[in-house]
């Protein structure tokens, strides 16, 4: 006699049942009222399908192994005869594998009941509906098939009298799935041998053989499906017993393989991966910078339908000279860690775009730009990790023909943070330094998780590009930082909410573990550079924030890597004086920050710039002009490349022209003059560049890694789910005991309402219950206006309230008496 699951799950231990929920989170989702809603969700569809995405390759084998080795009377099975079917093959596995895997599956609650009697849920066969790649039967597909099936000689002589494209079709079939769809017209084709004319038979020699399909049909060694008014086209099936004829080779449960398929390459050397690794976060943080950088000088306009446009996308990848899927990536991974936003442009739309919106850095980006560099790029792969966004789709085109932008919704895939987890989880499992090849790690990936993978070698292939091109993985190895961060989220994921930070192992602003590897194996920061005679300035490292800022300031970028090579010119120095510099500050800057001398030349220049600077000064007008230097204000009046400014001279020493101060700066310092602009009052204006940035946005970081995943509680909090499904099971229980009366309805009536029992009648029950402190059915309507019904033992009535003990809670509760409907004193 067979047992229910909601029997079996009823007299398991409190513990038992939060390992259940524990392996299967999905299923406390909402909590369940009850244990019989929580084995009607764990027999769903949707929950098993879930439970068996996350099995590997062998223990799906042992569990088809359970499905073929059911008793057609009670369809159950035991460990034994699965034990059996799996070792029958020429290869067999170890007996404790075998066994090791049942227990993984009734752990699961994928089987369940005693050893010698499991049973499998009904909703696996759904999921799957083909064991082992088998088909069904041949008794349930076709009468005749199933004669044939019967005589087993028979049907090894059919099946060694087939020719050789008919046996290609079998061997094909029985490798599963057995099931194959059938050409138009196929099955009406001439079999193999007919004389009437058909097409060449390249395989059978090129004589004219005729349909092998049509061949196995009338042989009984395939069925075509009923499904439909006419076989012409179609699917056929491979009945089951054939199926295992095939296999007689490999075991009916084909190839068995009990650990993951060995990597050939060998562990390269850990230092060098991890120095490949860390030389590429550099270029990383750094080429997110410029990008970010160039949006700030000049910020891409949105679409009507989202994203960057293909134009603006070109323009960055050229400007930074990087390709259109790198710089794709680099704002999707910023965009996700909250270092790009939208800003709000109203009243402003563009032409092209008819967008009012524009994707520039936001505040957060100035935050990012102080931490160091191992920080800044932790933020950029935590974001990576975590964002679902699948970049590798960017430039192709969607369902109705449009191209996929960057940074647009079509580009969404929920599913990518869990794939991106499982392709860096292959790495991080393999020894350190091991460097698969792509094919390697999808085959490992097929092991582990193939219901998961399967269809998803493109996908892969992404991450792992994505991974190399990030710096999580080097030489095509996991670094040892990656690893690092990997683990992090991994365990973060694990262990669920933590709202009160009990597992935090650092402070908030401390760098993490990762952090720290990654600072180890990058040079550290360096506070100064060497100025050469040439006026060059080579800063021999990564600079440190405040160099950084005053390198921007002062001198051009001439190549950027490890050691930077900046240059000092005439308008780098007149930039760092327009922004509020001074030429005391420009050389107490070079005098403390240089391990060289400083060239003479180099104090030449920021003198000579600082005399001229402010010689000329702007003001409004349109705007004026003026200087103390008659004889220069002459000059500027004569110059023909300021002649489209129509300049007119109001006194001596002051010009005028209609155009604003702006056109006028600009054209002067195009010209080669260093004008600065003054107020009203005749004080200097600074000429700092206003910086604007779009609203701060929330970095992905803060979600979990696997949005699609239920959330994982920690064992205290799943023992307090368990004891609520305990305790709404005995109310369950306890409703169904209750009388008729009290439940609101009486057997023969419908279950409708029956004035059984006035209220007077009730009160006097309760008043009498009170004094004989019995028990009591109560029957009541809560707040909702829903009937409810307990077995109470009242303690008083007053003040028009009813306090009483409930019987299965031992908790005192407070009713009020008009809710009151009835009252009925315990058997």
């Amino acid at each position: 006699m067979t047992t229910s699951l909601a029997d079996h799950l009823r007299s398991l231990p409190d513990e038992s049942l939060a390992a259940l929920l524990q392996l299967r989170p999905d299923l406390v989702v909402p909590v369940p009222a009850d244990v019989s809603a929580l084995a009607i969700r764990a027999q769903s569809r949707v929950s098993v399908a879930r439970a068996l995405d996350g099995l590997d390759q062998f223990t799906l084998q042992i569990l088809d192994a359970a499905r073929l080795t059911r008793n057609p009377d009670d369809a159950t099975t035991a460990t034994d005869t699965v034990l059996a079917m799996a070792t029958a093959g020429p290869h067999p596995p170890a007996p404790t594998a075998v066994r090791a895997a049942v227990g993984r599956l009734r752990a699961l609650f994928l089987l369940y009941g005693p050893e010698h009697a499991l049973q499998v849920l009904p909703a696996v066969d759904e999921v799957s509906p083909y064991p082992a790649g088998l088909g069904r039967p041949a008794a349930e597909l076709d009468p005749r098939a199933a004669a044939l099936c019967a005589d087993p000689a028979k049907l090894r002589r059919t099946v060694l009298a087939a020719p050789p494209s008919a046996r290609a079709i079998l061997d094909r079939l029985a490798a599963g799935p057995p099931v194959g769809s059938v050409p138009p017209g196929a099955l009406q084709a001439p079999p193999l041998g007919a004389a009437d004319p058909v097409l060449t038979d390249p395989t059978n020699g090129g004589a004219p053989t005729g349909s092998p399909v049509r061949w196995l049909v009338d042989n009984r060694l395939l069925v075509p499906s009923t499904t439909g008014s006419s076989t012409a086209s179609g699917t056929v099936e491979l009945p089951r017993e054939v199926g295992l004829l095939l296999r007689r080779d490999s075991g009916p449960l084909g190839p068995l393989r009990t650990s993951p398929p060995p990597v050939a390459a060998a562990p390269r050397e850990p230092k060098a991966v991890d120095s490949a690794g860390a030389g590429q976060t550099m270029e990383v943080v750094r080429h997110t910078e410029g990008l970010l950088e160039q949006l700030a000088d000049e910020p891409a306009p949105v679409l009507r339908s989202g994203g960057i446009g293909v134009r603006d996308l070109r323009r960055l990848a050229r400007t930074a000279g990087l390709d259109e899927p790198t710089t794709a990536l680099l704002l999707e991974v910023a965009y996700a860690a909250g270092l790009l936003g939208e800003l709000e442009m109203p009243g402003a739309t563009t032409g092209r775009y008819g967008a009012d919106q524009q994707v520039l850095p936001t505040g957060g980006y100035e935050v990012w730009r102080a931490a160091s560099l191992a920080q800044r790029w932790e933020q950029l792969a935590r974001a990576w990790l975590t964002m679902t966004r699948q970049v590798g789709l960017v430039g192709r085109r969607d369902d109705r023909d449009r191209p996929i932008t960057a940074l647009s919704a079509e580009a969404e895939r929920a599913s990518v943070p869990a794939t991106r987890r499982a392709v860096l989880g292959v790495l991080a499992d393999l020894e350190p330094a091991t460097a698969p090849t792509p094919e390697e790690v999808q085959e490992l990936l097929d092991w582990r998780s193939p219901r998961r993978s399967r269809g998803r070698d493109a996908a892969h292939r992404e991450v792992l590009a994505e991974a190399a091109q990030l710096g999580v993985t080097g030489l095509g190895a996991l670094t040892s930082y990656g690893r690092l961060l990997l683990g992090d989220l991994t365990s973060t994921d694990e262990r669920g909410d933590d709202p009160l930070g009990v597992h935090a192992d650092v402070e908030s602003g401390d760098p993490s573990s990762t952090a720290r590897a990654l600072d180890a194996l990058l040079p550290a920061p360096v506070d100064h550079f060497l100025v050469q005679a040439d006026l060059t300035v080579v800063v021999p490292g990564p600079p440190e924030p405040a160099l950084a800022v005053e390198l921007e300031a002062m001198t051009e970028l001439e190549s950027a890597g490890g050691a930077s090579v900046h240059r000092v010119t005439t308008a780098s120095v007149r930039r760092a004086l327009d922004s509020g510099y001074t030429a005391d500050d420009l050389h107490d800057v070079f005098r403390r920050r240089s391990r060289t001398a400083v060239p003479q030349g180099l104090t030449y220049l920021i003198d000579d710039v600082a005399r001229k600077h402010g010689g000329l000064r702007v003001g409004l007008a349109g705007a004026y002009l003026r200087s103390d230097d008659e004889t220069l204000i002459s000059e500027v009046l004569a110059d023909r490349r300021l002649e489209s400014l129509a300049l007119r001279r109001l006194a001596p020493t002051v010009l005028c022209t209609q155009y604003q101060v702006g056109r006028l700066l600009g054209a002067l310092r195009d010209a080669g003059y260093a004008p600065v602009q003054e107020d009203g009052t005749g004080s200097t204006v600074l000429a700092r560049p206003r910086i604007r940035r779009a609203p701060p946005r929330v970095s992905v970081t803060t979600r979990t890694i696997d949005p699609l995943a239920a959330p994982k509680l920690p064992m205290p909090r799943l023992l307090g789910v368990v004891e609520h499904i305990r305790r709404g099971d005995a109310a369950a229980r306890a409703a169904r005991r209750a009388p008729a009366v009290v439940r609101g309805g009486a057997p023969g009536l419908g279950g409708g309402p029956v004035p059984a029992h006035t209220h007077s009648e009730a009160l006097a029950v309760l008043q009498q219950a009170v004094r004989d402190k019995a028990l009591v059915w109560v029957g009541y309507v809560d707040a909702h206006g829903a009937t409810a019904s307990r077995l109470l033992k009242p303690v008083s009535i007053g003040a028009g309230y009813l306090r009483a003990e409930d019987e299965r809670t031992e908790m005192l509760h407070t009713f009020a008496l008009h809710r009151i409907t009835a009252a009925v004193v315990a058997d």
